[in-house]
């Protein structure tokens, strides 16, 4: 397959299991797309008995509380699509539908690690149109007191550049920065779990938040050490999650983005408010096409067209 071709499933694949915040069960099925279809999800089981069409796009975000969440409460959401956003984005899917019968995608093992042997049970193959990115033009940054997200032009692929700081001294300052690929993404950042302090757990209970979390999704840590029995899978483990986290937000682009990410204590609202401040400006961005001729286009005119979604927030 060439990776100048837009890719999509070769079959579907259907996982299940648990809404860490919601700890509600619920299942979901990926399946195949044509091409510039980009990710969208199918909100079924809707109480008005409608199914729901919500857009993988950063201007359908309406929460980044913990997890980022696409669509309304009122007319249907879907919270917690990070993980699979990042093992689509990160396995070079361009193409998929993503159907779910809830409120809130499964957490599975924490990790986008599920995600990613699904994709690969099934295959990826291209879907014979020509594949196309975001290039950044100018730098963007946000700030928000110590902390920022910016992207900035390079010559060619995805770099990510992501630093923590926490005052726990189980986590600590760590930063790791790497090139973006469908192997290094397998090898450096799939397996990377979601983490929490046991010092929250009840203000995250008493939130609505966390309600489906256990050791078996989440690398709980204490004062002094990480909780789980098995301990971590990476010894900068902390980090690579917020890698993985910033790889699926940042896929809500709509388009692979070429250009170089670096952030310091960010997170969900940062990656977002980071492609926000990038589209804010045409000047910031050029979307270009892999073969042929580089084609520029205003935002709102890619993949099958965002206004076709419009009426669907």
């Amino acid at each position: 397959m060439r990776t100048n071709q837009q890719t999509t499933l070769k079959g579907p694949v259907t996982l299940n299991g648990v809404g860490v915040h919601s700890g509600n069960p619920a299942e979901i099925t990926l399946r195949p797309a044509p091409a510039n279809h980009g990710i969208a999800f199918l909100r079924t089981g809707m109480p008005s008995g409608n199914d729901r069409l919500i857009k993988a796009h950063h201007a359908c975000v309406s929460a980044t509380e913990l997890c980022t969440v696409i669509g309304d409460v009122e007319s249907g959401a879907v919270a917690t699509i990070e993980h699979l956003m990042s093992a689509l984005f990160g396995l070079g899917v361009d193409n998929a539908l993503v159907e779910i019968d809830g409120p809130e995608m499964p957490i599975l093992d924490g990790s986008a690690l599920p995600f990613v042997k699904a994709i690969d049970a099934v295959g990826v193959t291209g879907c014979g149109a020509p594949r196309r990115w975001i290039k950044v033009l100018r730098p963007v940054r946000i700030e928000n007191g110590k902390a920022f997200a910016e992207l900035r032009p390079i010559d060619r692929g995805f770099r990510l550049d992501v630093e923590i700081d926490f005052e726990n001294p189980v986590i600590g300052r760590s930063r790791k920065a790497m090139d973006l690929s469908p192997a290094a993404y397998r090898r450096e950042i799939a397996g990377a779990r979601t983490f929490g302090m046991m010092k929250d757990v009840q203000r995250y209970w008493k939130a609505g938040f966390a309600l489906g979390a256990s050791l078996e999704n989440t690398v709980a840590v204490g004062d002094t050490d990480v909780v789980n029995p098995e301990g971590l899978r990476f010894p900068d483990e902390f980090v690579r999650h917020k890698i993985l986290d910033a790889v699926g937000d940042l896929a809500l682009a709509g388009l692979p983005i070429q250009g170089a990410y670096r952030s310091y204590c960010g997170g969900h609202r940062m990656n977002v408010g980071v492609l926000d401040a990038l589209f804010a400006d045409r000047a910031n961005y050029a979307i270009v096409e892999a073969v042929g001729t580089r084609r520029e286009t205003a935002l709102a005119e890619f993949g099958l067209g965002l206004a076709a979604f419009a009426g669907e927030l």
